[in-house]
């Protein structure tokens, strides 16, 4: 314990020069407390209390945000494994407990329910960083990067276990977020074009292999998902199809500047739209204040997203620079295809809009890696003594 709060006190305080990126910090900040009123007007005629338990989320997001940042984050290379090894438990452990909603995901911990899988996203992003950027000086920052094939496959297998585990619960979106991650941090750390093209390839085989055996590989309910954005005239519109046709009937409703905050006469108002504090919760927002509500959302992952790639070219080290790149990549993912399938243009895998959407295990992993990316800025220049990054 003794060690750990001084190397707390190292990064706080000798690290006297650095400020931590209040843009960031603020733009999490004002996406949380936007997230929380639009929980409230998704759900305030159903009495479910989701925004009073979205606060209490938020509110330990914010400290676990704030201990992240000021510990140092090269410290992640020693607990990589043990870290990896829990979370390999507990994503098998999630399918010894009853399914919710007829998958298992979930750990029920009394308070709330544990998912392991968006603590696995965080794991695996830093051990992805550790794995493919070993100690470097900051003159080798620059440097040529070259990746071999081994390396690479150490990276696929890396992210491959925990992501089969994943589609097995099942749950089709966080698996397509690791491999997004893993393709975005593999060029980053050197893979070269050939290499991406000769992955690229492998990826699509393997796609068309599962659209052919897509029977025996994916669930019905899956399949029922991709055949509604395929041929949306051929789906059930009062069964399948509904959440989505309501979804864009909400959204199109909203016009320019929307109904209104708490507007009575609004499918959010009549909960229309099935998820719609979770999944679905840009559809409270673009009704409520239309495109221009909308779009202030977009730009505010565009705000974290930027400042997330600042964070990474002035990294000390590549694996400083993998993390917040990695970062980066799993919050485009996430927004962009959870706002995609609001709208009608990516399937509806249940993937939820970050700092926005209800969910405890959500926000919170969430603000941690946002919390990791700020200890990567606050680190960005050595102290007095420390000439080598190890």
């Amino acid at each position: 314990m003794t060690a750990v709060l001084n190397r707390i006190r190292e990064v706080g305080v000798v690290r006297r020069n650095n400020r931590s990126d209040w843009m960031l910090f603020g733009t999490m900040l004002a996406l949380s407390g936007f997230g929380l009123l639009m929980i409230y007007s998704a759900t305030r005629v159903s009495g479910t209390f989701s925004m009073e338990r979205q606060m209490i989320f938020v509110a330990a997001g914010l400290i676990i945000y704030l201990l992240a940042s000021n510990i140092d984050y090269r410290e992640y290379r020693g607990i990589v494994p043990a870290a990896s090894v829990i979370i390999l438990i507990l994503l098998i452990a999630v399918f010894f407990f009853p399914p919710i909603n007829d998958v298992s995901r979930w750990i029920p911990l009394g308070f709330f329910n544990l998912q392991p899988a968006e603590f696995a996203k965080v794991v695996v992003i830093v051990a992805l960083a550790t794995l493919l950027a070993p100690p470097v000086s900051r003159d080798e920052l620059t440097g040529p990067r070259t990746l071999t094939w081994a390396k690479i496959g150490q990276a696929v297998l890396l992210v491959g276990i925990p992501g089969y585990m994943i589609l097995r619960e099942p749950d089709l979106g966080t698996a397509m977020v690791f491999g997004f991650i893993l393709f975005i941090m593999l060029f980053l750390a050197g893979a070269s074009w050939r290499q991406m093209a000769v992955l690229s390839t492998v990826v699509g085989a393997g796609l068309v292999f599962v659209w052919q055996k897509r029977t025996e590989l994916l669930s019905e309910y899956q399949m029922e998902r991709i055949n509604v954005l395929i041929r949306p005239d051929m789906a059930d519109p009062q069964g399948i199809a509904y959440q989505i046709i309501q979804s864009r009937n909400a959204i199109g409703s909203g016009q320019l500047f929307g109904k209104g905050f708490l507007a009575e006469d609004s499918f959010t108002a009549f909960q229309y739209v099935p998820e719609q504090e979770t999944d679905f919760i840009f559809t409270a927002v673009a009704e409520q204040l239309g495109l221009v509500g909308g779009l202030l959302v977009i730009l505010a992952f565009t705000v974290i997203v930027w400042r997330l790639l600042v964070i990474a070219s002035n990294a000390r080290d590549r694996f400083g620079a993998l993390i917040a790149a990695g970062i980066a990549a799993m919050i485009v993912f996430h927004a962009f295809v959870n706002i995609g399938m609001t709208i009608g243009i990516m399937p509806v895998t249940g993937l939820p809009l970050p700092f926005l959407s209800q969910g405890g295990s959500f926000y919170i992993a969430m603000a941690l890696s946002l919390g990791i990316a700020n200890s990567i800025w606050l680190m960005r220049t050595p102290v007095p003594g420390e000439n080598q990054l190890t």
